[in-house]
């Protein structure tokens, strides 16, 4: 179970996982070994998935990045779900993929250097399957807000 100091060290991690123990200790009231101890345990047991870097505009404004909404078949059996989610995992241009509720199946990002690799990538993954009924593409123009950050604390 978490507690409000696993919480608080959640959400600081969340914005910069690159803070040290020492850091973390003037905004946590523990000390840097107790903290230490606990991000360890937070990741072995799942808490922390991953660290990741995010890339800044420098290298991703350059590139052509596009939101696909896809509708699966009616007739769509759980075989071939798997196999097409299996593509889109395979496919290092979809860097997300979100099953919906509502009209659409998928929401899909796409992060192509050209639209001729965009057109090559929606081709192999999408259009080749007879599990994907339809799918909309609509392409970013500039990223307004990335926050890829979920409260965790109720502070």
């Amino acid at each position: 179970m978490l507690d409000r100091f696993d919480l608080q060290l959640l959400d600081l991690v969340q914005r910069d996982d690159s803070r040290t123990a020492e850091s973390l200790a003037t905004d946590v009231a523990l000390s840097p070994s107790a903290i230490a101890r606990r991000l360890r345990r937070l990741r072995a047991e799942g808490w922390i998935a991953r660290t990741i870097a995010l890339l800044g505009p420098a290298i991703t404004g350059r590139r052509l990045r596009a939101v696909v909404l896809v509708q699966l078949s009616e007739h769509a059996d759980q075989r071939g779900k798997t196999a097409l989610l299996e593509r889109i995992d395979e496919a290092p241009e979809v860097q997300f993929c979100y099953e919906l509720a509502g009209s659409y199946d998928l929401l899909l990002l796409f992060d192509c250097d050209t639209m001729a690799e965009f057109n090559e990538v929606a081709e192999r993954v999408l259009v080749s399957d007879a599990t994907v009924r339809r799918y909309e593409t609509s392409f970013v123009k500039r990223e307004a807000k990335f926050a890829p950050f979920i409260k965790t604390s109720e502070t």
